[in-house]
């Protein structure tokens, strides 16, 4: 069956006629004008896979009456440009791919035909964990640590990459997997089959989200949708409602985009957008690096939406071109995007489209924050954090309560670490961690994290050694410019190694603590506090010995970790009495946006994101040297406990 939009098929640039799109305008429909532009996505890959059997024309009619249809539960398929993966997640799908190949094999036919019909990547970042902090070879350790627990999957892994076409699998060690998405995997415009179109996807971690503030549309699903989808299947999704998130206003030069993306995170959740699209407009976006966008996209499972969209703009195509996109491609994914009038000037109110309602932000409001103890939402301003606190350890137990009897409030646990005498009570701070996708992509907070920490050294401040500290870069890209601005050294000297390339601490991969630290925080009961630049702070799930777990910027975590503890008022007390005897105050080490931007703008440079990249898939020996079979089939090992053939296709013989 062809087409029945064929004939609105025409070539990008006429020099080069074999390359077309869809032209969506010439459908002649003023009802897409007004579509947001997350809609104008669905309806182009609506209209492109239009086959009159699994894409029908009434899909496309539904989803350009989206302005009506958005209320009555209407369903329409969407097949998205490519999936991703991660290691935890992945494996599954990696596993009925093999085992479709033997089933293909048992019935005569040729197995190399079974792989995946949509692009799938797969990152590998999930495995690594904090044993080592605090020592120059804590990576190298963790990472062996690593093979060493996870050699069967990773040589599976390994075999799924030689055996399969269309699969791309990056090896530990990388980064993590949606800020390799961000700098590295992401398309934004495909050339692909001799069609432009724009690039979107499913992945199978909740945060797949973030790749929307680069202007690419997608979510996190489950692993059997992901494996619909890479066998050629669209997925059924509800047309969504669209809530309009308008931003405005300039930040303050001492607000992070930590301190933006938790504002926006309690604000949302107060509006209610679960199942829901919201797309960004408004000026204030363009006030937004993409690091930041991402940031916020991040967040969205938190908040949430399925999707968290920023459309693509004249930043978008600087960041492209930052992060070593070559120059033609930017060319046509600007003329495409264009012609397809899915191209953003946020400062243009005429392109504001239609959504089901508008919220706004003024970030000139915003205050820094942290959120917690127990959830991303549950957001506190810095001024308000000892109080909150406070008042948290006697509320009934509870998303904000732990119900510590008044008598106990102040207690004091003393203990040796390493010969020296120290003393926890409730807050202490034993975890803080700069960790996770939310921050780790972005280099204004990284570098202002570096920066704060070089003040601190300066000033004569240090962290507690038996505070669990470490750095888990998302790629390697952040370790390249920390060093390059000569950051590095001072976060070592806090505490802040690089211990991985992989999402640690925020998924409970923190490791354990040390042994007189667990016996102070059970012999007292303690409401111990971890500080990390996470996603998730869920009771139970950053380390079973920190009951309170804030979410903070790169540099409120370091902050948090010189004071050692929670209950502290940064205006009113100081950070740390240095070796001098001198009070020093937060507002003393704190830099400023322009200070931060100054070092981002000399040392964030597009050759470094060339140079790491080319190296992710070819130059790291521990994967190299891993034994994979090379044969098309898998070699299932029927001692396994881990890796096994599924029964699925059992008897087919």
């Amino acid at each position: 069956m062809s087409n029945p939009y064929a004939h609105i098929i025409e070539p990008l640039n006429s020099q080069k006629p074999e390359c077309k799109f869809f032209n969506l305008r010439k459908l002649g429909d003023p009802r897409y004008e007004h579509l947001p532009f997350s809609i104008r996505m669905l309806l182009e890959s609506a209209v492109r896979n239009c086959d009159e059997f699994l894409v029908k024309k009434e899909d496309v009619e539904r989803i350009l009456n989206w302005k009506q249809t958005q209320t009555q539960t209407v369903e329409v398929p969407f097949r998205p440009a490519r999936v991703i993966l991660q290691d935890f997640t992945g494996v599954p799908a990696v596993v009925d791919f093999a085992a479709m190949r033997d089933a293909v094999k048992k019935l005569g036919g040729d197995p190399e035909k079974i792989n995946p019909v949509c692009p799938a990547d797969l990152v590998i970042d999930h495995s690594i964990q904090v044993d080592f902090n605090r020592k120059s070879d804590s990576l190298q350790k963790n990472q062996e640590l690593e093979f060493e627990r996870n050699r069967e999957r990773f040589e599976f892994l390994k075999w799924g990459s030689k055996a399969f076409q269309n699969m791309r699998i990056i090896p530990p060690g990388s980064g993590i997997v949606h800020q390799v998405n961000l700098e590295y995997l992401a398309r934004v415009v495909f050339q692909q089959d001799g069609y432009y179109y724009p690039d979107s996807l499913v992945g199978t971690d909740s945060h797949t989200t973030m790749i929307n503030g680069l202007g690419v549309l997608g979510w996190g699903v489950g692993g059997i949708e992901a494996e619909a989808v890479m066998l050629g299947q669209p997925i059924s999704m509800v047309l969504p409602e669209v809530v309009g998130y308008k931003l405005k206003g300039m930040p303050s030069k001492y607000i992070t985009s930590t301190d933006i993306v938790l504002t926006v995170t309690k604000h949302l959740r107060q509006v209610g957008v679960v199942g829901k699209f919201v797309e960004f407009f408004g000026p204030g976006v363009a006030q937004l690096s993409i690091a930041d966008r991402a940031t916020i996209a991040n967040m969205c499972p938190e908040y949430g939406a399925t999707a968290a969209f920023f459309p693509v703009d004249h930043i978008s195509v600087q960041y492209l071109e930052q992060t070593g996109r070559d120059a033609e491609k930017l060319i046509y994914i600007t003329q495409y995007l264009k012609a397809v009038g899915m191209f953003r000037d946020y400062s243009n109110q005429a392109q504001d489209p239609e959504f089901t309602k508008v919220v706004e932000l003024d970030l000139s409001t915003v205050d820094p924050c942290c959120s917690g103890p127990k959830r991303p939402q549950d957001k506190v301003a810095i001024s308000e954090m000892k109080q909150d606190f406070e008042t948290c350890l006697g509320a009934k137990q509870g998303f904000k309560g732990f119900q510590v009897p008044p008598e106990c409030h102040n207690v004091s646990v003393p203990f040796q670490y390493n010969g020296v005498d120290y003393s926890l009570s409730h807050g202490s701070v034993v975890i803080a961690a700069i960790t996770s996708c939310t921050n780790t992509s972005n280099p204004s907070v990284m570098l202002g994290a570096g920066l704060l920490a070089k003040k601190a050294i300066q000033c004569g401040l240090s962290v507690k050694p038996y505070i669990k500290t470490s750095l888990s870069p998302g790629s390697g890209v952040v370790t390249y410019y920390l060093k390059e601005s000569g950051v590095m050294e001072y976060l070592v000297e806090l505490g802040f190694e690089v211990v991985g390339y992989g999402c640690m601490t925020c998924i409970g991969n923190s490791g354990p603590l040390p042994e007189p630290v667990v016996e102070a925080i059970t012999q007292g009961d303690l409401v111990a506090a971890g500080v990390l630049s996470g996603n998730r702070n869920f009771e139970g799930r950053v380390h079973p010995n920190t009951r309170a777990n804030y979410l903070a910027s790169p540099l409120l975590v370091i902050a948090y970790a010189i004071a050692g503890t929670i209950r502290i008022d940064f205006e009113k007390e100081p950070i740390a009495v240095n070796t001098e005897g001198k009070k020093i105050f937060l507002r003393d080490i704190w830099p400023t946006r322009e200070e931060i931007q100054a070092v981002e703008r000399k040392f964030v440079i597009p050759a470094m994101f060339k140079e790491v990249y080319e190296k992710v898939e070819n130059v790291n020996e521990r994967w190299n040297s891993l034994n994979a079979p090379s044969d098309n089939l898998y070699t299932w090992d029927p001692k396994s406990t881990y890796i096994k053939s599924p029964p699925f296709f059992d008897g087919l013989d």
